[in-house]
């Protein structure tokens, strides 16, 4: 063991912000950081070192997949037999078998990124609705207070339930970070009181974000998708491989000129990054034992040939400002025709490049990895998420969904914007479902809104607790693993600065 990973690992045991949980995955991930058995060529290396090619911290040797999505109906009809559990009879017994597979369910983040469609998983036990009530909300309050990433991601919807209103009402009181939410919001099968209410619970506690249920079952091909970890789309009884992102801003600083970048920089950086997706896939499918040997396969709640790898990409709007020399805000990303015209034509391209590769290791999708808007991580600075518009920078809110709009559709694996609202629309919740549904209308697959009041605030495709972020910016540790990437992003990225909506 080199000096260096000898301080390192040093420093963790050392780190009093950090919970015993958080030291644990730390050291896991140091020991991993040892081994070297991926075959990866020196351009690719190149493109690594550089930065332009992110691995999105997932280790040098993939043992689990990044993203799981169980069938969790498998759970509620046959029980499991690995884990000795019946099938349930009651809520207590639904709740509580729940909360003993999400246990057992790896992740990237060892915590289970995806818990169900919950409402529709508890409806068939609620009959009566205090009771339920009482064991919804202990079942959250566990899942907060236990599964402490705030990337474990439930769904509700489409349609209104008394489940699904029980565990609206649950996320208000309770006030959590843990678990994120999306709804799965059609205005023709979602009832209108069913969506108010997902608005009023989002400007309190930034969530349930608000899927376009409509739009992802035509590209899924199915009903049975799943919105994970940030904002993942995926099917369920599948899940992805591996995230590896593609930096834009930083290798449009490696082209001349925008042909340059467009003919040669990006095709060849994008065709490396698919190899190398391709490289950790192999060795998760043929040498790791995961797939050969966990009984989340064994007993049918993941299917291997429903897995797919995701390549992400961030930093559109920079790639196109530094390649337009755009200084001026009439000409930058957001605002001028030529600059959206640029971030759509990259968006085309980067598609056509990865629609057009085959893995051998890929059985859905037409065999291709997806591309990902990935939500960006807590060390970027002047690099925004996926396509969106840099904070700071966003037009006002009819302009901004419009200019959004056209690259959502690019996007299946996941993309989204945010709006953040004043405290006044919380009487006028009609509004923020009329934005909703002309957004989605105008082809927005994702978008979330929270209020300036709160506590709970959606940092980029993840929630955290400012009152927690300050605890840690005190020097105490705080159980939300997420709090220390929401604090870096509020610095770096200028996360809690998004425009106010009034």
């Amino acid at each position: 063991m080199g000096e260096t990973l000898m301080e390192q690992v040093l420093n963790i045991i050392k780190n009093e912000t950090l919970t015993y949980n958080q030291q644990v995955l730390q050291l896991a991930g140091q020991a991993e950081s040892t081994l070297n058995v991926l075959n990866i060529d020196e351009e690719t290396k190149n493109l690594l070192d550089k930065e332009i090619i992110c691995t999105m911290f997932e280790g040098n040797a993939p043992y689990r997949p990044r993203y799981i999505i169980p069938n969790y109906e498998v759970l509620m009809k046959k029980g499991c037999k690995f884990l000795d559990l019946d099938a349930p009879t009651d809520i207590w017994e639904a709740t509580n078998s729940l909360l003993i597979l999400y246990k057992h369910v790896p992740s990237i983040t060892s915590y289970p990124v995806y818990l169900g469609n919950i409402d529709t998983l508890l409806e068939p036990f609620v009959k009566d609705e205090e009771e339920a009530y009482k064991a919804i909300k202990l079942y959250l309050k566990h899942i907060d207070r236990s599964l402490t990433d705030s990337f474990v991601h439930a769904n509700i919807g489409p349609v209104d339930t008394k489940a699904g209103r029980l565990i609206l009402k649950a996320m208000e009181e309770l006030q959590c970070a843990v678990p994120n939410l999306t709804v799965k919001y059609d205005k023709d099968l979602t009832s209108k009181e069913f969506a108010k209410l997902c608005a009023s619970t989002a400007l309190v506690t930034a969530k349930p974000s608000f899927a376009n249920h409509k739009m992802d079952v035509k590209d899924f091909g199915t009903e049975d998708y799943a919105l994970a970890s940030c904002y993942n789309g995926f099917i369920i009884g599948g899940g992805g491989y591996t995230l590896v992102r593609l930096v834009l801003s930083r290798l449009a600083e490696t082209a001349e000129s925008v042909e340059d970048f467009l003919e040669n920089k990006l095709p060849f950086a994008a065709k490396k990054m698919l190899e190398y997706i391709d490289e950790r896939t192999k060795f998760l499918v043929e040498e790791a034992a995961f797939f050969k040997s966990n009984f989340l396969v064994k007993e049918g709640f993941i299917k291997k040939e429903l897995f797919t790898g995701m390549f992400g990409m961030v930093g559109l709007a920079e790639a196109v400002n530094h390649l337009l020399k755009a200084t001026n805000q009439e000409d930058r990303f957001g605002h001028s025709k030529v600059a959206n015209d640029l971030g759509i034509k990259i968006i085309e391209i980067l598609n056509d490049i990865v629609t057009s590769y085959k893995s051998k290791y890929v059985e859905c999708f037409n065999g291709n990895h997806v591309l990902h808007a990935q939500v960006g991580i807590d060390t970027d600075t002047g690099i925004s998420p996926g396509c969106r518009i840099p904070v700071g920078e966003e037009p006002e809110l009819f302009e901004h969904i419009i200019q959004s709009a056209p690259y959502h559709k690019y996007f299946f694996n996941g993309i989204g914007d945010i709006f953040v609202f004043e405290e006044t629309y919380k009487n006028n919740l009609e509004a923020i479902i009329n934005v909703i549904d002309g957004a989605f209308e105008s082809g927005i697959r994702y978008t979330s809104v929270y209020s300036d009041s709160c506590d709970v605030v959606r940092v980029t495709g993840y929630l955290v607790k400012k009152s927690e972020v300050a605890e840690l910016e005190s020097g105490k540790a705080v159980k939300n693993n997420a709090t220390v990437f929401g604090m870096n992003a509020k610095n770096g990225a200028k996360a809690f600065d998004r425009r106010l909506r009034k």
